[in-house]
């Protein structure tokens, strides 16, 4: 599989299929990345998201997210949202064509994580 990028002016968002993430490139620095391991049925399972606090403030998490499940539901593969952050956003999001197999316990957990914004920026998700 190819690398691929979604550009919206100076911010891209890029699938690293050799680090098994999407990353977020801020004026040519990756700014932060969402994890993605491929499950025993092939289904990509997301437990991480993170964004350097350098670029905190800028909404770069929900571009990230958003643009990582726009990209799996084009490639008609079946997410598994386990990183709080991603639960939540596809919990409040639709994403037109994206497989989703929630697992009770990580919806659970999402429920009590700190996904709310820190002042303006929905970023420093940890691991669910």
């Amino acid at each position: 599989m190819t690398d691929e990028t979604r550009n919206d002016g100076d911010i891209e968002v890029v699938r690293n299929d050799a680090a098994e993430r999407y990353e977020i490139v801020v004026d040519g620095t990756v700014a932060g990345f969402t994890e993605f391991a491929p499950d025993a049925r092939g289904r990509l399972v997301f437990p991480h998201t993170e964004v350097d606090p350098a670029f905190s403030g800028r909404g770069l998490a929900t571009t990230l997210v958003r643009a990582a499940m726009e990209d799996a539901a084009d490639r008609g593969e079946t997410v598994v949202p386990v990183c709080p952050f991603v639960v939540t956003y596809l919990q409040k999001h639709e994403v037109p064509g994206l497989k989703i197999h929630w697992r009770e316990r990580d919806v659970e957990v999402a429920e009590h994580a700190p996904t709310i914004e820190r002042g303006p920026s929905d970023e420093g998700i940890g691991r669910g």
